[in-house]
């Protein structure tokens, strides 16, 4: 009868180990199970960011400061393209009897077309008259006004595409793109379009096709339009970008008050110049429209 018990007691000791050792396997196989779970989770949400997170691309060639200024003949000041994590650099000073101008604009705003239609002309007099040199900086900030085109984004990086590779041409598409702006709050015109009117602009390289396609400048686009409404806007008095269009003039803010009245512009681009703006680079004044500008 002891033996029994004694053989009884046995068996259950050897099954309470074995139960031990089942638990034991049981956690190391959980554990294993959750840690290897959170690792193969950290790999994917590290995949996740890297694969979401937009790429940093560097800037189009001459337009080192976000801008592509231009000068004698209505060619371009050459520079490298802003590199990866670059700051903007200003552009050189001119001479100090040509004014410099600076114009941060939205190809979709109207208020921007508005400003090329009343002083494109006097414009195009000053810098051909080497009265002043005229920086041109497209920003994208209408992207959502074109029923899901992307228009403000797309006409940027196609301006950003001939500064690149036709870069004398820039001025000439500058103006068509105004001259052929689509209204707020339409799809605006086509790649197919924009690469049609940059071919009758004279850039008409199959690599400025291929880049406004690919929207080869997208992402700089979008960082130099970050960089405008934040700020600092090197070279000048101006804090940051608040509004299209900005106007610049040695430095100064033009605060445009009535509707873009040319003689207005003019007297403080003089103003702003001092003596060495001599009526001699004053156009003619153009008669000041009576209607207003657009909301």
């Amino acid at each position: 009868m002891s033996e029994t018990r004694d053989a009884a007691r046995e068996r259950a000791r050897e099954l309470r180990a074995e139960h031990r050792k089942r638990d034991r396997r049981r956690r190391a196989i959980v554990l294993l199970s959750i840690v290897g779970a959170v690792v193969v989770a950290g790999l994917v949400v590290t995949v996740v960011l890297l694969t979401s997170a937009p790429r940093a691309a560097r800037g189009p060639q001459n337009m080192l400061s976000d801008g592509i200024k231009i000068g004698v003949g209505f060619t371009a000041v050459e520079t490298p393209g802003l590199g990866i994590g670059e700051t903007p650099v200003a552009s050189e000073a001119n001479a100090a009897d040509v004014v410099d101008i600076q114009i941060y604009y939205d190809y979709l705003c109207p208020n921007c077309g508005l400003f090329q239609e009343r002083n494109g002309a006097q414009l195009r007099e000053w810098i051909e008259n080497e009265a002043a040199t005229v920086e041109y900086h497209p920003i994208a900030v209408f992207t959502s006004k074109s029923q899901g085109t992307e228009y403000s984004l797309r006409a940027a990086n196609a301006v950003a595409c001939v500064a690149e590779h036709s870069a004398n041409s820039f001025f000439a598409f500058h103006e068509a793109l105004f001259a052929d702006q689509p209204e707020e709050n339409t799809p605006g015109l086509t790649d197919a379009e924009l690469v049609d009117l940059a071919a009758d602009s004279g850039a008409t390289t199959s690599r400025v096709a291929e880049c406004i396609e690919t929207q080869r400048f997208r992402r700089w686009v979008k960082d130099a339009t970050t960089r405008a409404l934040t700020g600092p806007i090197a070279g000048t008095e101006v804090a940051a970008i608040q509004s299209t269009p900005t106007i610049i003039v040695n430095g100064k803010e033009f605060q445009y008050t009535t509707a873009f009245d040319p003689n207005e512009f003019a007297q403080f681009v003089a103003r702003a110049a001092g003596q060495s703006f001599t009526e001699n680079s004053t156009p003619t004044p153009t008669p000041t429209p009576t209607d207003t500008p657009a909301p």
